[in-house]
């Protein structure tokens, strides 16, 4: 097990440097330092010295790749990508263009983007395998078909539909909670009822479609016909053995949910006004501010390798024949 998680650290490292050298080639393919310097300064009427001056305080007056002007190892080092993503393999993002300490606003936006996207997945996975093995119980019933056509009908609806529809129906029509908005401790339960059940609902379509499928697959299998040979309930057989040997599938999806729990949702942040990690990355993308985009790129990627690790890990725990060498 040490063998494997060291092989898998060692394996990120090269990840996270393709990781961040597409997303600097992306971004500087769009932008270049002077139109990130016009656009802070507030426009195109801005001088030459002013701009020559922005990209000298943020360091973007250097090559992007190699220096040519530089002699040994400082051709490379001494270069936009090279300054800008080194020091982020020690979790030191500096500070994004407006001058605010990326590191902080990190720590101190993650708890919003937590507080929405625990709960949603918690509860929304617990009510979608749920549903899902209700639905693999009564299989080729009336209640499986309808169950069926409902999520198909909830996959065909757009999440903004249920954004946009709950923020009028709960909040406007109603008044039961706030239509936007965020506040710490108590307080925050009322802000965060509304997109977290939005959040559930507007993705028990696919979920439970998924899960379902997968258990299925599982009733056709032979351990299933010896345990009903053993004269084993239909719903012990389901609710326990069907179960255990669904995790590994299980929790292959789940990590791609991951990182999204520490990053936010950007599309619910930024309609509800929560001050996540979410509407962070956003606003950064919105103001070309590469600083953030990168930082989160980068969180992003190591948030998901750190979930690929720990799924590989569960494996062993739910799959004794599963082994980590």
């Amino acid at each position: 097990m040490t063998t494997y998680l060291i092989r898998r650290i060692l394996y990120a490292i090269p990840i996270l440097i393709g990781v961040n050298l597409i997303t600097f080639a992306l971004f500087f393919f769009v932008n270049s330092p002077d139109d990130m310097a016009r656009l802070a300064l507030g426009g195109k009427r801005v001088t030459e010295e002013a701009v020559e001056k922005w990209k000298r305080d943020k360091g973007y007056d250097k090559p992007h790749f190699f220096n040519v002007r530089e002699q040994g190892h400082a051709r490379f080092t001494n270069t936009i990508f090279f300054t800008k993503s080194a020091s982020m393999f020690v979790f030191d993002f500096g500070v994004s263009d407006d001058g605010r300490d990326i590191g902080t606003e990190i720590r101190t936006r993650m708890w919003p983007s937590l507080a929405i996207a625990l709960p949603t997945f918690s509860i929304g996975l617990a009510f979608y395998i749920t549903f899902a093995l209700i639905l693999a119980f009564f299989r080729a019933t009336y209640v499986d078909v309808s169950g069926v056509v409902a999520c198909v009908v909830a996959m065909s609806i757009s999440s903004l539909f249920y954004i946009i529809g709950g923020q009028y129906l709960i909040s406007k029509l109603w008044h039961l909670v706030p239509i936007s908005g965020f506040d710490y401790g108590v307080d925050a339960l009322k802000f965060l009822v509304l997109p977290v059940a939005i959040g559930i609902v507007s993705s028990i379509g696919a979920n439970t479609r998924w899960y379902r499928t997968i258990f299925i697959e599982e009733i056709g299998k032979d351990y299933v016909r010896t345990a009903r040979a053993k004269g084993l309930s239909e719903a012990r057989i389901l609710f326990r053995h069907v179960l255990h040997n669904a995790m590994i599938p299980i929790l292959t999806g789940v990590v791609v949910i991951i990182p999204s729990l520490f990053l936010g949702s950007l599309i619910m942040e930024s309609f509800f006004s929560i001050p996540g990690l979410g509407s962070y990355t956003i606003e950064a993308i919105n103001n070309q501010d590469y600083a953030v985009v990168r930082a989160m790129v980068f969180l992003g990627s190591v948030l998901y390798i750190i979930g690929l690790s720990l799924t590989d890990v569960g494996y062993t725990l739910v799959d004794p024949r599963v082994r980590l060498s």
